[in-house]
């Protein structure tokens, strides 16, 4: 059976179906002259036993034509489920594309179910009478041999100056960001020891993981919003905010001197992951750096990853109920129902939908949905996730049209290029900083002040004061109904507070009864206990 499985899936073979009617197919190619023409041997003709009483005939004719063209004949399946028992799935999920019920779809439907994985003994039965496209189908999955595993991925090389590395180029323009990030105004005994520390400890992470391209790729983009007349306020965020490089580079504006985080958490040696950093733009200039990007690398080198789409229980029963001819109250009542996706519709939670579990249309409904949630429903783009390679990138991975004009992507989404280990660089949009970016022009032209993401004082009384009343509408992160109800509760005092703030309020430290312990230790009512002396220490900001 796994070797028609691998033949089912198989791309390194050019398959010509075989057509229902293959004498209509013998006329045709004699009417073009096809007899005298020669197709490579890479190509058969896929011979399908449709269980009609016609097979002889038809398989007859197909190889016929086959041997005329140089396409031998090939017992194949053509396979659309594991086991006979999923034809009814296989028949709504027909409908469902052809957007139809059940009882109107006709002959869009299989009139059997033996779509599905045979043994190699009950294929050889069939075809008992072409022993030749059994023999063929052997040869085919012989050379099946190909894995994913197989595909080398290189990341594309950055212009770096003649004579240098792409590592030296990184840790050179590194220390020139430090350098401006510490000026010696503020910092006269030059960069702070402990920055350096951490700057030297990075690097040589980054060297020896050889991920500089990868940084330089990053700091490409950056420095693109950058130099614009019209600068594009820009900030990485997540986990990248741990490093000092990504900070030196201008990627964050996070001052690794006073976040006191973890590299570790970003890039590790054990971990055997590739960095992941997420750089938000202004929502409404975003597509400025996409295009750049596309120019950058060339649309045969870069595009963005696709998301698949799942069905899940709601759309399921939805969808299921439609295909099966059940009224639009019946499935919106089944769909406001609440059930566990591993164990489908309880008897009880169709009888609070006000309906009978017993019917047998429901109980269908039912049993279908639970079987359907879990497949792809659609290809979808993703928020911004680029793949960039050296080679051309269809050599591997197929690349589509987006709809939005001037976009291409890959048809691979996040979880795939994780497996394969391609490394992608996230260009995100953030309404936010769009708004920050209107903020900080207001700042410069009615009081003078210029200020950017990395100078903005983070010990404003008065800020703290409005977020202690909860004054949080609009500001991001802290504006849902319950980062609200906590921001009296804890009344922040600086920045590290807010930090505690937006990690606490979150489904896992709630459920865990963190939040109530957390507030009564800060607020001295019960005594504070440390694991270890190191864990005692705090960031002020």
């Amino acid at each position: 059976m796994s070797a028609y499985a691998e033949l089912a899936v198989t791309t390194n073979f050019s398959f010509l179906r075989g057509a229902a009617h293959p004498e209509e197919m013998v006329e045709t190619a004699d009417e073009l002259g096809l007899s005298a023409i020669g197709i490579a041997d890479r190509n058969s003709f896929a011979g399908v036993h449709y269980h009609r009483g016609d097979e002889s005939r038809r398989l007859k004719l197909l190889a016929e034509l086959g041997a005329r063209l140089k396409a031998p004949l090939v017992a194949v399946n053509d396979v659309s489920y594991h086991v006979p028992q999923r034809r009814p799935l296989a028949d709504v999920l027909t409908c469902i594309s052809e957007k139809c019920t059940v009882a109107e779809a006709g002959l869009r439907l299989s009139v059997n179910a033996e779509r599905h994985l045979k043994p190699p003994a009950e294929m050889a039965r069939l075809f008992a009478d072409f022993p030749e496209a059994i023999g063929r189908t052997v040869e085919i999955v012989k050379a099946c041999r190909f894995s994913l595993g197989e595909l080398k991925y290189e990341y594309p090389d950055e212009p770096v100056p003649e004579g240098k590395t792409a590592q030296q180029h990184l840790e050179d323009l590194t220390w020139a960001g430090a350098r401006n990030r510490y000026p010696p105004d503020k910092y006269p005994h030059g960069i702070p020891a402990d920055v350096k520390k951490r700057l030297k400890d990075e690097l040589a992470v980054i060297a020896k993981l050889d991920y500089a391209r990868y940084f330089l790729t990053v700091h490409d983009v950056v420095s693109f919003a950058r130099r614009q007349e019209k600068e594009i306020l820009c900030q990485g965020r997540g986990s990248a905010a741990n490093s000092a490089v990504c900070y030196c580079l201008g990627i964050t504006s996070v001052n690794p001197e006073k976040s006191d985080l973890l590299f570790a958490c970003f890039i590790s040696e054990n971990r055997g992951e590739p960095p992941d950093i997420d750089v938000d733009f202004e929502h409404e200039r975003r597509e400025e750096v996409i295009q750049y990007i596309y120019k950058r690398y060339g649309r045969d080198r870069a595009a963005i990853c696709s998301t698949v789409v799942h069905y899940r229980s709601r759309r399921a029963i939805r969808e299921v109920g439609k295909a099966l001819g059940l009224t639009d109250d019946v499935t919106a009542a089944l769909a406001k129902t609440v059930w566990s996706e591993n164990e489908g519709v309880p008897d009880d939670r169709v009888r609070q939908a006000g309906l009978d579990p017993k019917n047998p249309a429901i109980r269908q409904a039912a049993e279908l949905a639970h079987e359907l949630i879990g497949f792809p429903r659609h290809l979808s783009q993703h928020v911004g996730g680029f793949v960039l390679t050296r080679a051309p990138l269809d050599e591997t991975v197929p690349i589509g049209n987006a709809a939005m004009a001037e976009r291409t992507f890959i048809e691979w989404d996040k979880d795939d290029i994780d497996t394969l280990g391609l490394m992608k660089v996230d260009v995100l949009a953030l309404g936010m900083l769009s708004c920050l970016r209107r903020g900080l022009d207001l700042l410069q032209q009615h009081y003078g002040k210029n200020y950017s993401l990395a100078t903005l004082p983070p010990d404003d009384e008065a800020v703290y004061a409005m977020l202690s009343r909860a004054d949080s509408v609009g500001v991001f992160q802290i504006e849902s109904r319950a980062q609200m109800s906590m921001l009296p509760r804890l009344k922040p005092q600086c920045f590290y507070d807010l930090v505690i703030e937006v990690a606490i309020v979150r489904p896992g430290p709630i459920q865990g009864d963190m939040v109530h312990p957390y507030l009564r230790r800060r607020d001295g009512i019960d005594k504070e206990h440390y694991p270890s002396p190191d864990s005692a220490h705090r960031p002020t900001n």
